[in-house]
């Protein structure tokens, strides 16, 4: 068993040691071709990239023994206990509580409390935030028991966040936009995603694939609309630098950390994110052992899944403080001074692709597609075409940004794409689609998008970084939408000439 267990890991750490080639492509090449310069302390960051493959690799065991598991097991349990107030409040509260506890949230609304001395309370706002993630995942679970077609809610949805922007202020719609990436977690995804699965597959007349999915769409669609909503009051019934002290503090909380490795740092870092999976531990613990009052099967199995997620999640984070945050950074800073701007696209572009491949919400939600589909959707096709629309996002972002454009008119036609592509994509890749704009802005990509975002602002005339700075993880979350129900049509077209 300890050997089949070694075996599995080591073919773990070898898929995600060569998942992480494409950034350290990315990164040698802008280091010579333009930066110039030899990257300082080149074995740290070695280092650093190898711990980050390490933590990947035992998050990707510990999701497979451990997370996965408990979130289909409770799913099967609520489908058989009949019970729709139940299923609605676990599901609403898995929502509420991880996002409550997401450190971005909580950064920003402690700097929104102190900055406006008190006139916006940092209780409250995470409260609304966090609300409205909840009551997204409670309506995902409803539209899996009523069957109904996800591209109506979704399409409903962004008509609405649409709709919000022409009348919200212009200090808080980027910011609004790229509310959607920050508040799902990188824990929450994947139990979000078997606990779809779980339930889609329990119902009579359900199928994993078309209502299984949608769930971390509906979770990263809800936000937009409340912090523009939240954006109106805070306009019209309070004074107008409040609504800057939010954008201010939330640049903060998205900006590239210190990168001070010690062993203290490291302990932060553990208790970061226990912290952050808590939450959701407390939660099925309740609903297990309270509501459905029955013990969790292979207990000490799921046990040594979470803590595998825990201490994987753990390296991984700090393996990218070493490694690839501090090179990064400078690279995103150095480019945004340059006057060539065609060398930010190409940056922006290669960079979205690279950390892409590398995001864990997005591995999780491909091994999840994979494994339902019974391998007709390609693990890796998934991922590469998921990879394309964040590095197509970006790029385009970044020519926003350049050319001092508005955002929502990007945004509006963005959705309009997606809208009629909604109607000629097999119907199993839509929920699939939709849930991919939700995982791509997760660990990797945010703090280094941010960066750009921020430092492409910051040093071009005319731009505010509060207004201008905001929105590329908007694109980076729209994008694959597109090109996943891209890949989807193609499939298909090759299905059916091959039947020919």
């Amino acid at each position: 068993m300890f050997k089949e267990s070694l075996l599995l890991f080591a073919t773990d750490f070898k898929n995600s040691s060569k998942d992480l080639m494409p950034i350290i492509a990315v990164v040698i090449f802008f280091q010579i071709a333009f930066i110039k310069t030899v990257p300082e302390n080149l074995v740290p960051t070695s280092l650093g990239l190898l711990i980050v493959a390490l933590g990947l690799a035992l998050f990707i065991r510990g999701l497979e023994i451990g997370i996965f598991p408990i979130g289909e097991a409770l799913a099967h349990d609520f489908a058989h206990k009949d019970s729709l107030f139940w299923l609605l409040c676990f599901s609403f509260l898995i929502g509420f509580s991880t996002t409550i506890a997401e450190p971005a949230l909580i950064a920003i609304a402690t700097k929104a409390a102190l900055i406006s001395e008190g006139k916006i309370d940092a209780f409250y706002l995470r409260i609304t935030v966090a609300l409205s993630v909840g009551c997204a995942i409670a309506l995902g679970a409803l539209r899996i028991l009523w069957g109904h077609p996800i591209h109506y809610y979704i399409i409903g949805g962004y008509i609405l966040v649409v709709g919000v922007t022409f009348f919200a202020p212009k200090e808080i719609i980027g910011l609004a936009y790229d509310s959607g990436g920050v508040t799902t977690s990188t824990v929450t995804v994947p139990l979000v995603a078997a606990l779809g699965i779980g339930l889609s597959s329990c119902i009579k007349g359900r199928n994993p694939l078309i209502d299984g999915f949608g769930l971390i769409a509906f979770a990263s669609l809800t936000p937009m609309i409340f912090v523009q909503v939240f954006g109106l009051v805070v306009y019209n019934f309070t004074d107008t630098h409040v609504v800057t002290a939010i954008a201010t503090a939330s640049k903060e909380a998205l900006a590239l950390p210190e990168h001070t490795l010690s062993f203290s740092q490291i302990l932060l870092d553990l208790l970061g994110v226990m912290q952050d999976v808590l939450p959701i531990i407390l939660v099925i613990a309740f609903f297990q052992y309270v509501i459905i009052k029955k013990p969790i099967a292979h207990l000490p199995k799921i046990l040594t899944g979470i803590v595998l997620v825990i201490l994987g999640l753990d390296a991984f984070i700090v393996g990218l403080e070493i490694g690839l945050f501090p090179i990064g950074e400078t690279i995103a800073y150095q480019l945004t001074t340059m006057k060539s701007t065609w060398v930010i696209y190409l940056f922006g572009f290669m960079i979205g692709f690279a950390t892409t491949m590398e995001e864990p919400a997005l591995i999780a939600i491909a091994m999840k597609a994979s494994e339902v589909s019974n391998g007709n959707i390609n693990q890796t096709m998934l991922r590469i075409f998921v990879a394309i629309g964040v590095a197509i996002g970006i790029a385009l972002g970044c020519f926003r940004l350049v050319n001092g454009a508005s955002l929502h008119y990007f945004i509006i036609i963005g959705y309009s794409i997606v809208i009629v592509m909604t109607y000629f994509a097999p119907k199993y890749i839509v929920p699939i689609a939709y849930d991919s704009g939700g995982v791509t802005t997760s660990t990797v990509t945010v703090p280094l998008v941010a960066a750009l975002g921020l430092g492409l602002a910051q040093n071009i005339e005319g731009r505010d970084p509060l207004i201008d700075g905001f929105g590329l993880i908007a694109f980076a979350s729209l994008f694959p939408m597109i090109t996943v129900m891209g890949y989807g049509i193609i499939t298909q077209r090759m299905i059916q000439r091959r039947e020919k």
